[in-house]
């Protein structure tokens, strides 16, 4: 099609190269940004090893498929919680920019390219808005809140991608008088399943725990 894309929708080793160098960009960004959000708190490798440790734990994951989708879409390992987690303990500048780099690599992951919007809509922005959990980590229960947040935030950049691009792949057996949820029904109903299993998870009181010590260490300054 292009430099960066094949006629078949894939990338080719330009558009790889180019989001490798866009992810590597954000992810310092976010270490950067994490570091300005407390003037007595500077950057430091070890929120730069958290953030990357968020992304590749989310990675590694999204590969444990329990519900796989036709179309794209599957129920996971929790991948989103660690993207989530990131927001959590550095802010939403932070997480934004984070889940911003993990939707370029889901993108190298399993690239599809109908246009430009269409990858915002089901890779960079989708992944970006599960940072907007940072925006609640002030608040009781922040991650349990700021976790369905997130996962309705990414659900709603999906369901625009599905109106605007997927429409078409609805099955003929899907009730036309439901037609116009097609897009909802399909996007949130592997994003609500995993959604369920990692709220039960964080719910659990050693897990709770465990979470909170984790974020003792990644928020520390020494």
């Amino acid at each position: 099609m292009n430099l960066f894309v094949t006629v078949d929708g894939g990338l080719t080793a330009a558009g790889y190269a180019v989001c490798i160098i866009l992810m590597a960009a954000f992810l310092i960004a976010a270490a950067f940004l994490s570091g300005r959000q407390k003037k007595s708190v500077p950057m430091s490798a070890r929120k730069l090893a958290f953030c990357a440790m968020g992304m590749a734990l989310a990675f590694v994951t999204s590969y444990i498929k329990f519900i796989k989708l036709p179309y794209g879409g599957s129920v996971t390992l929790f991948s989103m919680l660690f993207i989530v987690l990131i927001a959590y303990w550095y802010g939403p500048k932070t997480g934004i920019l984070v889940g911003f780099s993990y939707g370029l690599l889901q993108f190298i992951q399993e690239p599809y390219v109908l246009s430009l919007f269409q990858v915002c809509c089901d890779y960079v922005l989708a992944f970006a808005a599960l940072g907007i959990a940072g925006f609640f980590s002030k608040k009781k229960h922040g991650l349990l809140i700021g976790y369905i947040a997130a996962v309705f935030a990414r659900g709603f950049f999906h369901t625009l991608g599905g109106y605007l691009y997927w429409m078409d792949y609805m099955p003929d057996n899907f009730p036309q008088s439901l037609g116009m949820l097609y897009p909802i029904i399909y996007n949130y109903s592997y994003l609500l399943a995993e959604g369920v299993l990692t709220v039960i998870l964080i719910s659990l009181p050693p897990v709770a725990k465990a979470l909170d010590q984790v974020k003792s260490i990644a928020s520390s300054s020494n």
